[in-house]
């Protein structure tokens, strides 16, 4: 860690000391229901990034995959760090995969990971899950980062991969008394075993909101440019009129020229330990997964397929249509299901989830399990004003065929009582909007097999 990074840690009194587990090696009394909280550390280079470096050295084509959330998705240290490497090594045409989804977490992650990533062919990706996965048990962490990561390296051994870690308001206080936030401590125990690099790209954020210089809720209007040398930061951040900076609107996505640039900061200053370390050569001879259910044999089955029984008012839409084609680097097709529509499946393995569109036009499907009721479950929620993508998970019983029949329902709910407050306006401007009580869906996605 560099002069800055100890001085950040310092200030915070966080102990450097932690807890590891050796790689390829599980503790004896490993428990993956429970995880250790980690010491704040700025960065771990462990096995670094030697096949991306080496490539960007012999000057060959090189593609990195940015894989992760909104803050990901947002033009900040993705966009950053791309131009960074495309300076650093001007002789070398340097790509980017833009793999990211907001609101979605590393469970859907592993689900996409085929599509939206490896067939790409990356030679390094960012995995940025920590703040989606805030409210995921420590298990279900396990079962899709290590999902993610034995998917990568089986079908890319020869691909990199580095975990990043962001944060939110709502993290500050627990980073400030030097701890990582639960899922960053989650996928560090991973990290450790894989011996993949990572960076917790919040601890000067943390240290200068502390030190009273920075704002983690606060407008950018009137923003000025603020000294480089006067708070040790790039010249690229900003103040306002209080002399602070401003992190973000929301205390999540941060501005790109104040939060952002403070995490691409961040990565400048680790880089230099995760490039000197690690040998390069592909990732053979994985060890046995930490969590024998963990999501690394995903297959995408389209409703096409001979094996999916349609029934009912339900059509493949076309590539124009105003709903789905935003969402068609996602998934090659998508299907609208009207009330009566069925889609009968069978699978054996760990799960399975429908890949689905939930918004205005959203309404309740029935999901029954081997001839049984199992729920019903609303395609709309708080936020459906617009179009986003989701998942429905589907019930599995393991070692077993799984026959799950999904229909679309004729039931009215109150959608305007669902939505939240500040969208309500915009139900009583638009009632026609949400009168439909559709499915929209792209794929099935399976942890094992489809069963003829």
């Amino acid at each position: 860690m560099n002069k800055l990074a100890w001085t950040l840690v310092a200030t915070m009194g966080i102990s450097l000391c932690a807890t590891v587990i050796e790689p390829g090696k599980l503790p004896e009394n490993f428990d993956p229901n429970k995880v250790e909280i980690r010491k704040l550390v700025e960065s771990t280079p462990r096995g670094g990034l030697p096949n991306f470096y080496a490539k960007l050295d012999s000057k060959q084509d090189t593609v990195i995959a940015y894989f992760g959330g909104s803050i990901t998705a947002q033009a900040g240290y993705r966009v950053h760090s791309l131009k960074y490497f495309q300076e650093e090594y001007k002789e070398t045409k340097v790509a980017e995969i833009n793999a990211a989804i907001g609101g979605t977490g590393s469970d859907l992650g592993a689900y996409r990971l085929e599509h939206d990533v490896l067939k790409f062919k990356p030679d390094l990706v960012f995995v940025e899950f920590a703040v989606n996965d805030g409210g995921a048990s420590p298990y279900s962490i396990r079962q899709s980062m290590e999902g993610i990561v034995r998917h990568i390296w089986n079908e890319l051994p020869s691909c990199d991969i580095i975990f990043v870690y962001t944060l939110t308001a709502g993290n500050v206080k627990e980073l400030q008394d030097g701890k990582m936030q639960r899922s960053a401590s989650v996928m560090e125990e991973i990290a450790d075993y894989y011996q993949i690099p990572s960076i917790h790209m919040g601890v000067e954020i943390v240290a200068l909101e502390k030190q009273g210089k920075l704002l983690m809720k606060a407008s950018n209007e009137g923003m000025t440019r603020v000294s480089g040398k006067e708070l040790n930061l790039s010249a690229d951040n900003y103040v306002n009129a209080e002399g602070k900076i401003p992190f973000a609107n929301d205390g999540v996505h941060p501005y790109d020229n104040t939060g952002h640039a403070l995490y691409m900061d961040a990565i400048k200053r680790s880089l230099p330990a995760i490039k000197s370390t690690g040998k390069p050569g592909p990732k053979a001879n994985l060890p046995k997964p930490m969590v024998p259910d963990c999501f690394e044999n995903v297959i995408t089955i389209p409703f096409g397929n001979p094996t999916v029984k349609l029934e009912g008012p339900c059509q493949k839409l076309p590539k124009d249509d105003p709903v789905t084609r935003h969402f068609l680097n996602r998934a090659d097709e998508f299907y609208v299901f009207e009330p009566g529509a069925k889609i009968t499946f069978k699978y054996k393995g760990l799960r399975a989830a429908i890949y689905n569109i939930l918004g205005p036009q959203g309404g309740i499907i029935e999901i029954k399990h081997n001839g049984k009721i199992s729920r019903e479950a609303r395609m709309f929620d708080p936020y459906c004003t617009y179009h986003r993508l989701a998942t429905v998970g589907l019930p599995n019983a393991k070692d077993q065929v799984n026959e799950i029949t999904i229909t679309v329902l004729d039931k009215n709910f109150d959608k305007k009582a669902i939505l939240f407050d500040h969208n309500k306006p915009d139900f009583d401007k638009n009632p026609a909007k949400y009168e439909k009580l559709r499915l929209f869906a792209g794929c099935i996605f399976i942890v094992g097999e489809v069963v003829p």
